[in-house]
């Protein structure tokens, strides 16, 4: 089969509402064989992620594998960077790491952890993390972490740094993912203002003495690809209700970056619609907003809007994995490949 010209990620599932994992796993097997760059895994209070990624491991053979993402207050930076190059050399190379604060809800009454200085927190990890990939000894002084005995990784994994892409949404996070990361993982960022966290991003590098460029851009994509035309309005409100699903119910976050980026009535409508249920929260997504952070559309029209974000500026767009039977989603994913091929 011929491979996607063009990066697309996929995310495989949602977390919050998993399908069977075996049809999970059969569908990323039509994902790796058609030849899509990334498989993403998220992790809230359900699934393991990693275990996950194991599996998955195994029963792929080209498509990276990717944590999207691993929280920086449940597992120690010991754990993670183990855990990562594990699932390296087992995978021949292809995983891909994301980290993220999460947020207190999560943290705190979850894995019941206070959840205090994340961005000093992530950078630590980062730091951490790939020195230990690189099987430096582990001498560590940072405000959170004091590391003195010098460890070394026991085992060599096949590359000595492993991706990592980090979830940042405020300037201050996107700056320093500029300045330490490989890539940037926004959700809900609107197209017309990736130019906007591109300025960010490689401010941060010019401060960390990097070349302009060097943290990807990676954003995760509510996205339907239609079947036929009859179905277009329901894609496009069933697409509404997990941003209102962001705005309202995962903090502060997104609402305030929505606000930031262009879109203070509908999160003012948003906001008012939770009192009422999730369908009047979905209700206040404008179609302005939908299409700004959402792609519904046919094989060609999805891949018409994929090369507009990377235009403006993304350049590894993540998308949804299509619902419904593993039949189902070949079909569409076989239809994307083709679509993207015939662009390029």
């Amino acid at each position: 089969m011929t491979a996607v010209q063009l990066p697309v990620g996929i995310i495989a599932d949602n977390p919050n509402f998993p399908e069977p994992w075996d049809q999970i796993v059969a569908k990323v097997k039509i994902a790796d064989a058609l030849g899509f760059h990334s498989i993403w895994l998220g992790e809230t209070w359900g699934y393991e992620l990693f275990t996950s990624l194991a599996d998955l491991a195994r029963e792929t053979s080209q498509i990276r594998l990717a944590a999207g993402i691993a929280n920086v207050y449940s597992r120690s930076p010991g754990v993670l960077a183990a855990t990562a190059a594990t699932l390296d050399e087992r995978s021949g190379g292809r995983m891909i790491l994301g980290l993220g604060s999460s947020g207190p809800q999560v943290i705190e009454h979850w894995h019941g952890v206070p959840f205090d200085k994340p961005l000093a927190r992530i950078h630590e990890y980062v730091d951490i993390i790939n020195m230990i990939i690189r099987r430096e000894p582990l001498v560590y002084n940072g405000s959170l972490f004091h590391l003195e005995r010098g460890f070394k990784l026991r085992f060599r994994p096949p590359r000595d740094h492993i991706p990592i892409y980090l979830a940042s949404l405020t300037p201050k996070s996107i700056k320093q993912a500029g300045a330490i990361a490989d890539g940037i993982l926004p959700t809900y960022w609107p197209i017309h203002k990736l130019d906007v966290m591109r300025q960010e991003l490689d401010a941060g590098a010019e401060s960390a003495l990097r070349p302009a460029g060097s943290a990807e851009i990676a954003p995760y994509l509510t996205t339907a690809i239609l079947p036929n035309e009859e179905y277009r309005d329901y894609a496009r409100q069933l697409a509404r209700a997990p941003i209102a699903w962001y705005i309202g119910r995962m903090g502060t976050f997104y609402a305030d970056m929505l606000r930031r980026t262009g879109f203070p009535a509908e999160v003012d409508a948003v906001l008012e619609g939770w009192k009422s249920g999730p369908e009047a929260a979905a209700s206040g997504v404008s179609d302005a907003m939908l299409d700004a952070t959402a792609i519904v559309g046919t094989p060609t029209e999805m891949a018409m809007r994929l090369l507009e974000w990377r235009a403006a500026g993304a350049t590894l767009p993540i998308i949804s994995m299509p619902p419904g039977s593993v039949e189902d989603a070949e079909k569409a994913l076989g239809g994307l490949r083709d679509a993207l091929a015939d662009k390029l």
